[in-house]
């Protein structure tokens, strides 16, 4: 069965389902596998750090990551199982701006990786950056992550 995970959302699956997110532009889509129990679990991550909100954990790097680390646990995952996959934080809009808050997409990623290096949890495959949206798909059984685009088709991660 296939699950849909909507903005500022993380879920979790078992063996045999699906997780699946929409219209990744500057979101980053953390997909966290443990593929002894087979066990997966998505975040549509939309800002890099809550500044102490607890409101929607999954909405903020620095809260998504333990909150679906949390989720996969009670499910019966265990972190040192754990690999990452990352799509998504596209610079969705040219701008002349260096500065940090036109860089929504870039420092999501950055925030995402952090809060896994600091948990030990290793990405072993993204697809990050540019400028186009993705949606994005990840596949229980295999701990495959399908990656959509409009101007390129699917890629598999």
């Amino acid at each position: 069965m296939m699950q849909k995970v909507g903005m500022a959302e993380a879920k979790i699956a078992l063996e045999g389902d699906s997780l699946r997110t929409l219209g990744l532009g500057s979101c980053v889509g953390v997909a966290l596998y443990d593929p002894i129990k087979k066990i997966g679990g998505l975040a549509h991550v939309m800002l890099p750090s809550s500044g102490g909100n607890t409101q929607l954990p999954a909405k903020y790097a620095d809260t998504a990551i333990p909150y679906l680390i949390e989720m996969m646990v009670n499910a019966g995952s265990m972190p040192r199982s754990m690999v990452a996959k990352l799509a998504g934080g596209a610079q969705m809009f040219a701008t002349t701006s260096a500065t940090d808050i036109v860089r929504v997409g870039p420092r999501n990623v950055e925030a995402v990786r952090y809060w896994l290096d600091l948990i030990r949890i290793p990405v072993i495959a993204e697809e990050v950056g540019g400028n186009i949206g993705r949606t994005v798909e990840l596949f229980t059984d295999t701990g495959n992550y399908s990656i959509r685009t409009a101007q390129f088709g699917e890629k598999w991660i």
